[in-house]
């Protein structure tokens, strides 16, 4: 049976001058040509087009989807043309996986994608509907009929490609189209969805493709140097750099998925998250920070509740044995994460940690793996979480680490693994000591108001 979780799972005014994140580099605008002029003249040039997306909360109601509307409703006014990429209203994936279990136990992965991705299909046509109500030329599309194309990974594909053509052509005489996010088409003509964070991920490779700008709206103002929800006073950050945000994203951090940013990144897209709620200014992501804007040592702190801690002891001091128990894993999905090893009296004890995997499937994964040698045990252990600080600043800070490991220390945490990269130290710690550990660093790296 699929796991429930699975698949559920952002200006300063101190300068005069506008800020992309890449230097000496105009800001880059997408502006889609109306028709051709005849042989021998200027083509004309059209309005600007900008790529936004919705989340499940700011489209969760039908007054909410109005609300979207009115909002989309003046960027039109102001002459511009959007393609709005949307999520399923509210909890509408949810109640869809649920419907699932109750008629089968072990639902098709190809019928789930084909169920789940009429949550998006029923989001885009109600919010085309109240643009046209409004006096909007709107047209809703699945992904998959703008030529979306992705792997065949069903409930986890990848998007390979997307088709221009149908979307420039409708621009030319639309204000806005309105994109099923979450979704795609395999070559064979199947339909897939993205995984976790899938709307996020389709509407930053459109705007990839189109070289656009790409706002990310949902029920959050920006990107915080913590949970606001879990830490008063939080600030908002005004810029973050692309690196910062991929290592947030993939530690816990649930403004954007780590798959959208990788994507943003690379091809430079302008990414805007901001609440779709309120006008305050949200967060840039950016390539690099202003010159202006002092740097900090860490910009921000998470967690992450969806581990599972392996251990598995007495295991063969062999190459062969890891190879074979990881190859296993990454065989049927299983995201390792931390990993940690001890050498004593000719074994190896092994701790690692996995990210959105069952614990039954783990267990069973590794028993399979590790069936050909004897004398071994393994457990695992899903009472943990990872905690983690992350700033560009520490590739020039020293002593981050120290501050990092007595934060904890003071409040008597105990750590039960740990890793870091250039701009990110991580903690995992007992899940009835995780809140403690974020409020430790929080206080540790002035990280509230």
């Amino acid at each position: 049976m699929y796991p429930r979780g699975r698949w559920l799972q952002v200006l300063r005014r101190g300068s005069s001058r506008k800020w992309t994140g890449r230097p000496n580099r105009r800001r880059r605008s997408c502006r889609i040509s109306g028709i051709l002029s005849s042989p021998g003249k200027r083509q004309r040039r059209g309005p600007e087009v900008i790529v936004q997306k919705y989340g499940g909360s700011s489209v969760a109601t039908p007054e909410k989807i109005r609300g979207v509307a009115e909002r989309i409703r003046q960027r039109v006014d102001r002459g511009e043309k959007l393609v709005v990429v949307v999520s399923a209203m509210g909890k509408t994936t949810n109640s869809l996986i649920a419907l699932a279990e109750q008629v089968s136990q072990e639902p098709s992965p190809r019928e789930l994608d084909m169920l789940l991705s009429t949550g998006e299909q029923m989001t885009s046509a109600l919010l085309a509907m109240a643009l046209c109500d409004m006096g909007i030329q709107a047209l809703s599309y699945n992904a998959f009929q703008l030529g979306m194309t992705t792997t065949g990974g069903f409930t986890n594909a990848r998007i390979m490609d997307l088709n221009l053509s149908k979307l420039k052509t409708q621009l030319n005489w639309r204000n806005v189209l309105v994109v099923t996010g979450f979704q795609g088409i395999t070559p064979e003509g199947d339909v897939t969805t993205l995984g976790r964070g899938g709307s996020d991920t389709s509407a930053v490779a459109i705007a990839a493709k189109c070289g656009c700008r790409c706002e990310i709206y949902s029920d959050v103002a920006g990107v915080y140097t913590c949970d606001p929800n879990r830490c008063r006073g939080a600030r908002k950050l005004e810029y973050i750099t692309y690196d910062e945000m991929l290592e947030l994203s993939s530690l816990g951090a649930k403004v954007l998925h780590s798959r959208a940013v990788e994507i943003a990144k690379k091809y430079s897209v302008d990414l805007y998250c901001a609440s779709t709620f309120s006008d305050e200014r949200g967060t840039h992501v950016v390539n690099s920070l202003p010159e202006w804007l002092e740097q900090p040592v860490v910009s921000g702190v998470t967690t992450d509740n969806n581990q599972t801690r392996v251990n598995i002891s007495r295991l063969p001091r062999s190459a062969s044995v890891m190879s074979t128990l990881f190859s296993g894993l990454a065989g049927k999905g299983v995201n390792v994460d931390m990993i940690s090893t001890v050498n004593e009296n000719g074994h190896s004890h092994l701790t690692f940690t996995v990210v959105d995997a069952t614990e039954k499937t783990v267990l069973e994964t590794v028993r399979e793996s590790l069936a050909p040698w004897e004398g071994w045990s393994v457990s695992a252990d899903r009472n943990v979480v990872k905690v983690s600080a992350v700033g560009v600043g520490m590739k020039s800070a020293p002593g981050v680490a120290a501050r990092f490991f007595s934060a904890l220390d003071r409040k008597g945490i105990s750590m039960l693994g740990t890793t870091t990269s250039e701009i990110k130290i991580s903690a995992l710690v007992s899940r009835d000591e995780g809140d403690e550990a974020l409020r430790a660093l929080v206080e540790e790296f002035g990280l509230v108001e």
